[in-house]
């Protein structure tokens, strides 16, 4: 893909379906235009703006039914769905010929390291959330790109005065060992420990909206994540971001983001782990220096500015490629 970048003054209008929606959030603090699909049933991936996140002016509802008479630049691709149905119903053929990404938010859920991913138009750019992600996806596209997470900057400080820990993860019991109910509840035996989130109700405290989601996490002494396998959790970053200790599984992107004794502790030895977890419990200055480590690190890694100016000139690069084609 050529290296020059698209110079139009102009913003650039971006189309895409509203999939996840802290990720829809942290995507729309860029220098361009969102617009979105919403249906009279609010139906999935046709809610719109919806009133969780406090999105700006750049995050546009358009009627699903006027899509068709609008004029956008790019089409961001974020599900399957999006990809090989939802663009026909909804898109003409003149604005399915734009400039096209699919952002890939998962790992292949099927086979590790030998699953096809299902995008095999030449002409689309395929961008990955993590590297682990890219390296066990088998691309049939030429342009594969990571753009690692950004969250914004903590609006609280971490306190732990909680001798408790958190896992933040929407319909755990239901997503299974995918996602570590399993470990969640081996560990819950072990150490006192609160879970929220979407369809939690009997097992955890239930849905604590994205707004007052930093104060609710501030208080609690540790992050625990206990998921197998899926891409780096953004409830990860931004635990971090307000200068939380994490501790969580050794597994995809962690190795990469969590040293041991450092901002955290992981290991594949849940045992470890729960060792790891009652001594924060017992030992707060020790939870604190590690929090703190963990601010500094995701200050380096999950920068918003970083994010959001590799995502305009990821944008930037398509028009071109297109226009020189």
């Amino acid at each position: 893909m050529p290296s020059i970048l698209y110079t139009s003054q102009k913003r650039i209008r971006i189309f895409t379906w509203h999939i996840h929606g802290s990720y829809l959030f942290y995507l729309s603090q860029g220098n361009y235009d969102i617009f979105i699909p919403v249906n009279e049933q609010k139906s999935d991936r046709y809610c719109g703006r919806g009133h969780t996140f406090p999105f700006g002016a750049n995050v546009i509802e358009v009627n699903a039914g006027e899509v068709k008479n609008l004029d956008f630049d790019v089409l961001l691709f974020q599900a399957d769905e999006n990809y090989f149905i939802d663009q026909y119903e909804i898109l003409t053929e003149e604005q399915r010929a734009l400039p096209k990404i699919y952002l890939e938010h998962d790992p292949p859920w099927g086979h590790p390291t030998n699953e096809l991913h299902p995008v095999k138009d030449q002409n689309v750019t395929l961008v990955h959330v993590t590297h682990f992600n890219k390296l066990m996806w088998q691309a049939q596209v030429p342009n594969v790109k990571v753009i690692e997470h950004g969250v914004m900057p903590a609006t609280v400080n971490y306190s732990g005065e909680l001798e408790r820990g958190i896992v933040v993860i929407n319909n755990l019991p239901q997503r299974g060992r995918l996602l570590g109910f399993d470990i969640f509840e081996q560990v819950q035996k072990e150490v006192p420990i609160d879970l929220i989130g979407m369809g939690t109700a009997g097992f955890g405290l239930g849905e604590v909206l994205h707004p007052q989601l930093p104060q609710f996490m501030s208080q609690y002494r540790f992050f625990f994540n206990p998921i197998r396998y899926t891409s780096l959790g953004l409830a990860v970053c931004e635990a971090m971001t307000m200068g939380m200790p994490v501790v969580g599984l050794a597994t995809t992107e962690m190795p990469n983001v969590i040293k041991n004794g450092y901002n955290g502790y992981i290991h594949t030895d849940v045992s470890y782990l729960i060792d790891c977890m009652r001594m924060l419990l017992e030992n707060k200055a020790k939870a604190a220096e590690l929090g703190n480590n963990a601010a500094k690190s995701a200050q380096q890694r999950f920068n918003i500015k970083r994010f959001t100016h590799s995502w305009e000139q990821l944008f930037s690069e398509v028009l071109t490629y297109m226009q020189a084609i």
